[in-house]
């Protein structure tokens, strides 16, 4: 099957499903994105090593990743290899130098893993086609820009038993940022502090307001 490269091209607040995030992944030469629903901890994960920045103590996935590279494994490539009942499916392609292995992850963690380990990020052509969404002209792959992103739901931990079906999340309704009042210094003094207490969460919502002043 065909294999498409992708880049992460954005990372927004889901508006449809409370404490989740929309992780846009774009096709590289093309115009189509890949809406993927995370949990706030990947998201905050992806970000963190996007924007290089330094928490106090390793998170999870910086922990795979001086793991790994201590006994010579090294993750050569990401592949987005399914798509089930709207959650996508996915698994590391890593390898010791002799033995190449496959090792399957959700969505989330492999992509954390990805920007960490800076490997290519794949899926099939089948899965653009069903999942993937067309952005005419230099319109940016942000949640807001995305109407079918509600269709598909946050991942589910790899081989968990299933759950009953949740219930619907409530609408969110679009809030004032509380950091709308802060000057960009004091924005970036604020976020710099957030880091140093692992506040990731928060650091995460002062970027997104810092990139907005600058965008």
């Amino acid at each position: 099957m065909k294999k498409i490269k992708l880049d992460i091209v954005g990372l927004s607040y889901s508006q449809t499903q409370s404490g989740a995030y929309a992780l846009v992944l774009g096709e590289v030469g093309g115009n189509r994105r890949l809406p993927v629903i995370i949990g706030g901890f990947e998201a905050q994960s992806i970000a963190v090593e996007i924007e290089k920045m330094t928490p106090s103590r390793p998170l999870t996935h910086d922990l795979f990743k001086t793991f790994a590279e201590t006994f010579k494994i090294k993750l050569e490539e990401v592949l987005i290899y399914n798509l089930i009942d709207g959650i996508f499916f996915a698994k590391l392609i890593c390898t010791d130098g002799t033995t190449k292995t496959e090792i399957d992850a959700r969505t989330s963690d492999a992509v954390a893993l990805a920007v960490r380990f800076e490997c290519p990020i794949f899926t099939y052509d089948f899965i653009m086609n069903t999942a993937g969404i067309v952005i005419e002209g230099n319109d940016f792959a942000f949640l807001e820009n995305i109407e079918n992103v509600g269709n598909y739901k946050q991942e589910e931990p790899v081989k968990a038993e299933k759950e009953s079906e949740p219930t619907p999340p409530e609408p969110i309704k679009n809030k004032p940022s509380p950091y709308a009042s802060l000057t960009l210094e004091q924005l970036e003094n604020t976020l710099e502090k957030a880091i140093e207490n692992e506040q990731y969460e928060t650091a995460a919502k002062i970027r997104d307001e810092i990139e907005k002043r600058k965008s």
